[in-house]
């Protein structure tokens, strides 16, 4: 006994373990009965409990910086809680009070250290995939996808080869692990956003759904003729046609802020384009063509001094930097979960727990439901409510190993690493002659995103696009990216345009800078 409760403390020192987590009484004899462990912030993760000779070889498995350690009931077991995994040890109260004191006295692992990214480009295969022999593939559309890494497909692996079952409707095992996994990323998606409670967290099959949620819902529900929706031309389709969609059916009116000459928000018209007719704010937390970011903060204390709400598109933002939901002050922020090394086929809506409990339903059927009789049903609580049907369970699973990745790596590692990279790629690309880059400089912006939309005078987007990438390997996008309205703006059709992420090197710059010049050269000689 002794040996094994030195083993798991000295495990959860050395995986930085720190905090105290209190949850309810859960009496010795229901061992291996699941238990919902509550945070002090109510956030709920689920743990398995298992038999105590289980304890050292799982609490080494676990190396989570969500994981703490915690006591339960009046038969204290203490051992490490982590999303979707339970290990404990059953001691006395004396041992209880000693151990707490020690996990108190442990340090919070640091996310600012330094992080070899060069070595993080190992857990990404694809980034070895050549065009052709002897040519590398240099991924540089990071802004439509990013590459996933080998611990998030093995958690896709692993959640299908040992786990998969549907969730929330059985009390076999396999649905009992599903459940847990599920719940489990729902708790580190909350934690990597700060969320103030886990059931705050919305599971959606992509930032679009997320944002057609509350279009459908709140919008419908609350926005009558006069009503007046302010939006941006910078603006994602995604974040612009829902919007005009409840214009038509309430008849609110839409109304946009422009651009500063620099290609920024021109929030300088904030004042008078918001007024008391105003009840919905809806605005990305970075451009997509521009990558600059806007003053969310700013614009949710001042669009609340009018009683009006605030919806953040963060697709661009949440991979590259820390959100703290809390501190932005938004009502409901969106975030797809390919675009931050998650799979394809989820992402998540954040919203204030009371105004969703507010929303009525948005789709119907199983899961959303308390009770259902022949001619009326009730909703259930959040999250719930707002997740008809079988989910994504399993890429929701892998989305939670995605957080896990991130978070290891550090967000303020990766937004530092990132502007290092936005420097060099703005640098390299204006020393090609003829190119009109979008957006503020990195000098005028130092948070910009790192991505860069441009045109080179001769050459046509997609014919650049399409030459560099047989030609040279270079992976880059051309078109309109889903922002016509903003293209228009800017008096152009198309823009190409690269996007790095904190896995590309200096080197692919180069490689994909010298590509472009070369390949405008050719076409200048057809023009």
């Amino acid at each position: 006994w002794l040996k094994i409760k030195v083993a798991a403390l000295r495990d959860a020192m050395a995986a930085f373990l720190a905090g105290v987590v209190t949850v309810a009484d859960v009496p010795a004899r229901r061992f291996r009965t699941p238990v919902g462990l509550h945070d002090e912030q109510r956030g709920c993760r689920r743990a398995t409990c298992v038999p105590v000779g289980w304890i050292s070889p799982m609490v080494r498995s676990a190396r989570s910086p969500f994981s703490r350690p915690f006591y339960v009931g009046s038969d204290i077991m203490i051992g490490v809680a982590t999303a979707g995994l339970g290990v404990r040890v059953v001691a006395s109260r004396r041992q209880a009070r000693r151990w707490r004191r020690v996990a108190r006295a442990l340090p919070v692992a640091e996310q600012r250290q330094a992080v070899d990214f060069k070595a993080a480009r190992e857990d990404f295969p694809i980034l070895r995939e050549e065009q052709r022999p002897g040519v590398p593939i240099v991924y540089l559309d990071n802004a439509a996808t990013s590459q996933k890494p080998l611990q998030v497909l093995a958690e896709l692996d692993r959640f299908y080869r040992s786990d998969n079952s549907n969730v929330h409707r059985g009390m076999h095992t396999l649905s009992i692990r599903a459940t847990e996994a599920f719940e489990g990323a729902r708790a580190k998606i909350a934690k990597f956003v700060n969320a103030a409670d886990p059931h705050e967290i919305i599971f959606t099959r992509n930032a679009s759904e997320a944002i057609n949620l509350v279009a459908f819902t709140w919008a419908r529900a609350n926005l009558r003729e006069g009503d007046e929706i302010l939006l941006t031309v910078m603006e994602h389709h995604s974040n612009l046609v829902p919007w005009q969609m409840v214009a038509k059916d309430t008849g609110a009116t839409l109304r946009f802020l422009g651009l500063t000459p620099e290609g920024m928000l021109d929030v300088s018209k904030l004042d008078e384009l918001l007024t008391e007719r105003t009840r919905l704010v809806a605005i990305s937390q970075v451009s997509n063509v521009l990558g600059c970011v806007n003053p969310i903060q700013d614009i949710a204390r001042r669009t609340h001094s009018l009683g009006a709400k605030l919806l953040v598109d963060a697709c661009q933002s949440v991979p590259h930097m820390r959100v703290d939901v809390q501190q932005l002050g938004a009502d409901w922020l969106v975030a797809s979960g390919h675009k931050m090394c998650g799979p394809t086929g989820v992402g998540f809506l954040w919203g204030r727990a009371e105004l969703l409990r507010a929303m009525p339903p948005f789709l119907g059927g199983g899961e959303m439901i308390d009770e259902v009789h022949l001619d009326h049903f009730t909703t259930a609580d959040i999250p719930h409510k707002f997740e008809a049907g079988t989910p994504a369970f399993a890429e929701a699973a892998a989305l939670g190993a995605a957080c896990d990745y991130l978070s290891g790596l550090g967000m303020d590692n990766i937004q530092a690493r990132e502007h290092e990279l936005t420097e060099y790629l703005w640098r390299r690309l204006s020393e090609i002659p003829g190119i009109t880059m979008y957006g503020p400089t990195p000098a005028q912006c130092p948070d910009r995103a790192a991505l860069c939309s441009f045109n080179i005078e001769g050459c046509h987007p997609n014919d650049l696009a399409t030459l560099v990438d047989q030609e040279h390997g270079i992976a880059m996008r051309a078109g309109h990216h889903c922002t016509q309205p903003l293209h228009r703006e800017l008096g152009i059709t198309f823009s190409a345009r690269l996007s790095a992420y904190f896995y590309n090197t200096v080197e692919e710059i180069d490689t994909a800078v010298a590509a472009i010049k070369d390949t405008a050269e050719l076409l200048k000689g057809f023009a």
